[in-house]
This record gives structure tokens, C-alpha cells and sequence, in this order.
């Protein structure tokens, strides 16, 4: 039995993720085994859970995972209550769609109950319609409570109470507005809690009182446990792996942030030992090193020390070059280039990237328009794309993949660098190949 509870909002900028960490923080300080888990292919936000829960920050995707996987996926990276941050507006999914991986789709796929989070600065008793709207929207969702965000008085909170109780959906926090709270942000949306470790270390107990103080958590925690059992059994990564191991450095540090928990699993179960790789401070490879793994995050905001980490630099270029299997999502791809907006970086690619105006933001289906490390040609993938730069050419002789009649990203037998983000749990052949690749090199 997993208690759960998903941290839904109107829209974006309400104070999810603050009051989602919060919870888990406050409920952690409580003795709770509390998991945090996010809806959609946001790196950031689990930042923010893997600080406040001290276990592995964790997603949950119908497009990049598959519906059937979502079950088996929260059994497997749940505590005994698992807090689950929606992503933009309640019912914001897939452009096109009717809601598809929107946050009452997850709900929904999890029989979870919902928790509305309603920034109230700017609104009283406008915002029992608000709230009463969503709750009557689709009634195949279970709204068991609102937690009232950025209120200004006592009169205030009082005002909205009033308006909410004949409606019959209870308020389980109100809280203050705070300006000892915040998180900063920048072109990609809030700064990832291992760019600022310390201030967000320092943060977390008062961010937990602040939820304390002002948050029913009994009665969330009533809500959680409410949950019905879960049919399924828990995701296991596929592999026994019982010979020699192998390792493959990890990019991380504060300018590679984002790789997704159950990737290290995959590989793990493949005999791959993930060992991870600052290349802001470290000045060499780990021994035996076998592979290179460059995720996502943000060197654009590095550059300068990325390039000047000149011994690392020129010995990943010789091991790239040499055959060192190596996969690069959108950070790593850059930081594979000849340059970022004019400071060198590695080179292993003949392409230059630069921060641009405009974002690429989106899922996508997305196919190998030829054989590559990672897949077989006219194979498909689901993915997302998220950033604000450009590379220069968009691909190489063989391209990484094909999406909307346009090719992008570099490919060869032991290299595969792309702005994609593919979420290996629903697509574990790649793991399996890139394991397949790192054992060969040895």
C-alpha cells in the first residue's frame, strides 16, 4: 500500500514546487518516509524533492513512459508516502490533445487524490469559483483539499474560508506570503537546488516550519493514506548482470543537473557502475573509465569554467576520439561542440552552440533516420526538448534522429549527442545497447 498524494495547481506560478518540497520537508521532520515524484520531464523541481526526501528525485510520464509503466514506476521509487508535484495547471497535457500526461491524466492513471495549491494575492472569494471549477471539471478526479498560497492577513484568509465552505472542500493550509521563501529563476525556469546546495540546505528547516505552521498535515497525510491500493507489481530494470563490471562517468555538478534516477538503474542492472563526473572541478576521468554519460543542465551558464578545465577537456577529446562510447542530451551536446557563445569546450563535435532568443520546448516522437549507438534505423522514441540555444549545423553526417520531417543531433556506432531527452525506463533497449557498447570498449 503506497499513500500518495499529488500538489496540483491552476497554473504555473501558484507555488507548487515550494509547497511540494515543503511537505515533504515537514513530513521527513515528522519521521515520515516521504518520496517525491513530478509529473512531466522537469529535471528542476526533483532537485528540490531529492533535498527535502533524501531519496532519488523521480518522474511520471504517460508520453515518455507509457501509461501501463506509471503504476509499476511508483511502486518502485515510493516511500511509504509519496508526494507528487503536478506540472503547469491541473488539466494543462500535450498540446493538442485532450489533456494527455496533464497532471489529472497521472491522477487519474494513479487513483491518486488531488491537493490544489491557489496563490490568493490577488483574489478573495473569487477564489472558492476557482477552486469549486476545478473541482467539478472532470469528475473522474478526486479533489480532497486546497491549500491557500500567498494570503495577506487573518481577514483575508477568513474571507476565503467563508466563500469556500458551502462548496465542501475543505482547506488544509493557508499560509502566509514569505519573503524568506523563494527559489530564484532564470530562462529555463527555477535555479536547480545543486547550483545553490547551501542556501537550499539552509533553507529547508525554515521552508518546513513555514509548512508546519500553516499546513493541516495530519489531515494531508489523511488524504494520502485515503488512496486506494494499487494493482501491479513494481518497475524492475531488465538485467542480471553477474560478470565483470564496468564504469561510465556521469556528468554532474552544478552544470549537469539533470539525469533521470532509473537510467543509473538500467545501467546498473547491465553491470554498468555510474560514477559521477563534475567537469567544473574534476581534472581527469575515473579509472577504468568505459563510457561517458553528458545529460542535461545548464553549461551555457558555466561556460567559462568548463573551459577552463583544459585537462579535462582535452582528455575527453581523446578518448572521444579514440572510440569511448559517449551519449549527450542537450547539455552534453553542447558541451561536446567546439564552443559555447565563443569559449571552448570540447570539441568532439565540428558544431558550435550559442544561447539564442527563443526556446524549443515540446514533447516529441522522434525516429533514427539511420543505425547509430543507441538505435536501429527507422526505430522510435518518445522524447522532450527544452532549452534556449542553438547548434550550428542542427546535425551531423549521421543524425541522432527525425522529428516533424527535420533531422538533428550526431551519430555514429559510439557516439550519440541530441537535444532530446528520452526517458530510458520506457525505452530500456537503449540502455541495454549502451551497455552492450561500454563492455566492448573493455
Amino acid at each position: 500500500m503506497v499513500a500518495r498524494v499529488v500538489i496540483a495547481a491552476p497554473g504555473s506560478g501558484h507555488g507548487k514546487t515550494t509547497i511540494a518540497a515543503g511537505l515533504m520537508a515537514a513530513l521527513r521532520a515528522r519521521g515520515v518516509k516521504v518520496s517525491g515524484h513530478k509529473v512531466g520531464p522537469d529535471f528542476i523541481d526533483p532537485s528540490y524533492h531529492a533535498l527535502a526526501t533524501g531519496m532519488p528525485p523521480r518522474n511520471l510520464d504517460p508520453f515518455l513512459q507509457s501509461e501501463e509503466l506509471l503504476v509499476p514506476l511508483l511502486l518502485h521509487g515510493a516511500a511509504e508516502l509519496a508526494v507528487i508535484e503536478g506540472v503547469m495547471g491541473l488539466f494543462d497535457g500535450r498540446l493538442g490533445t485532450e489533456g494527455y500526461a496533464s497532471t489529472a491524466h497521472v491522477a487519474r492513471l494513479l487513483d491518486a487524490p488531488v491537493v490544489l495549491v491557489v496563490d490568493a494575492s490577488a483574489a478573495s472569494r473569487s477564489v472558492a469559483a476557482t477552486v469549486l471549477g476545478f473541482a467539478k471539471y472532470d469528475p473522474r478526479i478526486e479533489l480532497a483539499g486546497v491549500i491557500l498560497n500567498k494570503l495577506g492577513s487573518q481577514r483575508h484568509e477568513d474571507e476565503i474560508r467563508a466563500a469556500l465552505a458551502p462548496t465542501g472542500i475543505p482547506v488544509l493550509g493557508a499560509l502566509r506570503r514569505s519573503e524568506d521563501i523563494h527559489a530564484p529563476s532564470r530562462h529555463l525556469g527555477l535555479v536547480p537546488a545543486a547550483e545553490r546546495a547551501a542556501e537550499s540546505l539552509r533553507m529547508l528547516p525554515m521552508l518546513a516550519e513555514w509548512i508546519t505552521r500553516g499546513v493541516d498535515l495530519e489531515a494531508v497525510v489523511r488524504v494520502a493514506r485515503g488512496a486506494p491500493a494499487l494493482a501491479g507489481k513494481p518497475w524492475q530494470p531488465e538485467g542480471s548482470w553477474t560478470g565483470r563490471r564496468r564504469v561510465v562517468a556521469a556528468a554532474a555538478g552544478p552544470a549537469f543537473t539533470f539525469r533521470y534516477t532509473e537510467t543509473d538503474e538500467l545501467l546498473a542492472a547491465r553491470g554498468i557502475d555510474v560514477v559521477e563526473l563534475d567537469p567544473l572541478r574534476d581534472k581527469t576521468l575515473p579509472d577504468e573509465c568505459a563510457g561517458l554519460y553528458f545529460g542535461g543542465g545548464f553549461p551555457e551558464v558555466h561556460a567559462e569554467e568548463l573551459s577552463a578545465n583544459v585537462p579535462l577537456r582535452e582528455e575527453l577529446a581523446s578518448a572521444i576520439h579514440n572510440g569511448l562510447p559517449v551519449v549527450a542530451e542537450c547539455a552534453g551536446l553542447l558541451y561536446l561542440c567546439r564552443e559555447i557563445d565563443g569559449m571552448p569546450m570540447i570539441g568532439a563535435l565540428d558544431a558550435t552552440a550559442r544561447m539564442t532568443e527563443r526556446g524549443a520546448l515540446g514533447y516529441r516522437r522522434a525516429t533514427a533516420p539511420a543505425g547509430h549507438l543507441l538505435a536501429q534505423p527507422g526505430e522510435e522514441v518518445t522524447g522532450h526538448e527544452f532549452h534556449r540555444t542553438e547548434v550550428l549545423p542542427r546535425q551531423g553526417k549521421v543524425p541522432a534522429w527525425e522529428w516533424d520531417g527535420t533531422a538533428e543531433g550526431f551519430a555514429s556506432p559510439t557516439l550519440h549527442a541530441s537535444y532530446l531527452h528520452v526517458h530510458w525506463a520506457g525505452h530500456p533497449r537503449l540502455a541495454r545497447r549502451f551497455a552492450a557498447a561500454v563492455r566492448a570498449d573493455g
